[in-house]
């Protein structure tokens, strides 16, 4: 019986969603306080229509994940043009790993809606190709693809190179393993605040 419960409520562990959640809007938009509030606006919905949730449709992070990509969505479509740009280093002490962090975030601002989306959904959110695919509603082939030119658009900008040129080494590894901003070390924005909105709303009554 309690599995039955835990896999019907989307907020039965919430900490981890919420890292995965904040991981994700801050490879779209950069960490940072619009972060937060894009996390916590995505939080709030999802209390508001938790009974919307289908475990047969999915999990509750590819859930969240949707409902965090309409809040990124609206927020830069409401982006004055000539405003300015999210503080991408106040998340960071500036020592040579967090430096290394915001070289690669500077790289990522500089791609394409679309690479950042992809990117934000694979390192950010920690979706697989496959979950990806279902939230995009592409084949797995198409997803893995994408990733793999985007990872190398990634390393051209790092690297300094046009992005249709000529890698000098094909290796890849270097960007896998610099782009994700592990989920156990990504800010947890306003996590007891959110956490504590979400053991409220288990506790009232639905209607």
């Amino acid at each position: 019986m309690r599995r039955t419960l835990s896999s019907r409520d989307p907020f039965h562990d919430p900490e981890p969603l919420i890292a995965r959640v904040y991981a994700y809007v801050s490879y779209r938009i950069g960490h940072g306080a619009e972060a937060e509030d894009i996390t916590s606006e995505t939080f709030a919905r999802a209390l508001r229509y938790r009974d919307t949730f289908d475990p047969g449709r999915g999990t509750p992070i590819t859930w969240l994940i949707g409902i965090a990509r309409r809040c990124v969505s609206e927020a830069l479509s409401e982006a004055r043009p000539g405003s300015d740009p999210p503080d991408r280093a106040g998340a960071w002490d500036m020592e040579d790993a967090a430096a290394e962090r915001l070289t690669i975030q500077a790289a990522i601002s500089q791609l394409g809606e679309r690479d950042r989306d992809l990117i934000g959904l694979r390192y950010g959110a920690d979706l697989s190709a496959r979950q990806i695919a279902q939230r995009l509603e592409l084949s797995t082939n198409a997803v893995e693809v994408a990733l793999h030119r985007a990872r190398a658009r990634l390393k051209a900008t790092l690297e300094g190179r046009p992005a249709g040129a000529p890698a000098e080494s094909s290796d890849d590894r270097p960007v896998r393993k610099a782009v994700p901003i592990a989920v156990g070390e990504a800010r947890r924005p306003n996590e007891g605040k959110i956490t504590d909105a979400i053991l409220e709303a288990r506790r009232r009554p639905r209607a």
